[in-house]
């Protein structure tokens, strides 16, 4: 049983797992050893496994689950406020600018090879952060099909999957090639074949 922190014990870990993750990004997972995140964050090596009894295998978890929200916190006020064409298109512009900085370096996909795919807690985080992913982007249709943007017919649940998908697919593409064509187009095609319906289906 995982014994509940302080405030002050969760605010070391959440340290620990900040100083890791800018450790990784800096230098790479297969470089990283235990002793840098604890000159980094000025850890002793009893607090490291206090928070991490698993060693480095528990903090490369906990930093992939840190890296999986930063996903959606980058993209926020917007990913939550798909109210509007003019919000879905900021939207659509806060992703091409987080996927051009972010380049074919992905923090979240190397730590997820380190600590292996198909592992429980390596698929728990991938699930979990589609799952938000996707609900987000289904409210955002449902919301535009409560005010007739969107046509009522539409699948909201479908139609997110099938965008969630299509990023997905134009970020590994991007991450194999340096390209983000395949990025744009996917979002612009989507978004815009979601406003034509609503105009077709009107008339």
């Amino acid at each position: 049983m995982t014994r509940a922190l302080t405030r002050k014990g969760e605010a070391t870990r959440a340290r620990i797992v900040a100083g890791a993750a800018a450790e990784i990004r800096e230098r790479g997972v297969d470089e990283v050893r235990l002793e840098d995140v604890m000159a980094r964050t000025g850890t002793s090596k009893g607090q490291l496994f206090h928070y991490f009894p698993d060693g480095k295998d528990g903090l490369l978890l906990a930093v992939a689950q840190h890296e999986a929200d930063q996903v959606l916190i980058d993209q926020e006020p917007m990913l939550s406020n798909l109210t509007s064409w003019p919000a879905w298109l900021a939207w659509r512009d806060r992703l091409i600018e987080r996927y051009l900085a972010q380049g074919v370096k992905c923090p979240l996909n190397g730590l997820l090879g380190q600590t292996g795919r198909r592992a429980p807690g390596a698929q728990a985080i991938v699930t979990g952060l589609m799952w938000r992913w996707q609900k987000a982007i289904t409210d955002g249709i449902r919301h535009m099909q409560s005010t007739g943007d969107i046509a009522a017919d539409v699948d909201a649940d479908r139609a997110a999957a099938a965008l969630l998908a299509g990023i997905q697919g134009g970020v590994l593409l991007l991450l194999s090639t340096g390209k983000i064509d395949h990025l744009e187009a996917v979002l612009d095609l989507t978004i815009d074949s979601l406003r034509a319906g609503a105009r077709t289906g009107g008339s």
